[in-house]
């Protein structure tokens, strides 16, 4: 239960950090922002880091050298997700990173990747990300259509 609560809180923190990331990039430009984002996690995360910890923050043996490259990755997710909430919005944005998510974590899953044990392929597995690929464009849909409907409108206000 504690991991599905985490997993929670990381949604709504991803969730609410790319709409302001979004805001933040308007008045700065996306590559300050992403800095300024990755520059003041340093700085929280330090100050937990050195009370909760008991180990030396640079004592990385036994990590496989590739993985420590994964910092690179949160310049990308940054980023990526700040510029496609600001040109599709919060809603579409997020819920494409989220079966790209689901997706990646599958196929690591699937096949073992990275250190993980396999597990195995199903339908229903396969059935999920169907139905949540099913649901954005589902989405996207719904939202094509009212926006059409406001053009009707304004042709319709104008006289057009």
């Amino acid at each position: 239960m504690i991991g599905i609560g985490l997993a929670i809180m990381a949604g709504i923190l991803i969730s609410l950090q790319n709409v302001f990331n979004a805001r933040v990039s308007e008045k700065t430009g996306p590559w300050a922002t992403t800095s300024l984002v990755l520059g003041l996690g340093l700085v929280c995360s330090l100050p937990v880091f050195y009370t909760m910890e008991d180990k030396s923050l640079l004592d990385f043996s036994g990590v496989n050298p590739v993985f420590l490259f994964s910092g690179v990755f949160g310049v990308g997710i940054v980023f990526f997700l700040m510029r496609g909430v600001t040109l599709i919005g919060p809603a579409y944005a997020i819920s494409i990173a989220l079966i790209s998510q689901i997706t990646i974590a599958f196929i690591v899953n699937t096949g073992g990747w990275f250190g993980f044990e396999p597990s195995a392929l199903s339908w229903e597995k396969v059935l999920g990300i169907g139905l949540l690929i099913g649901g954005v464009l589902v989405y996207k849909l719904e939202k094509r259509t009212d926006e059409k409907r406001d053009v009707v409108r304004e042709r319709e206000r104008v006289g057009a």
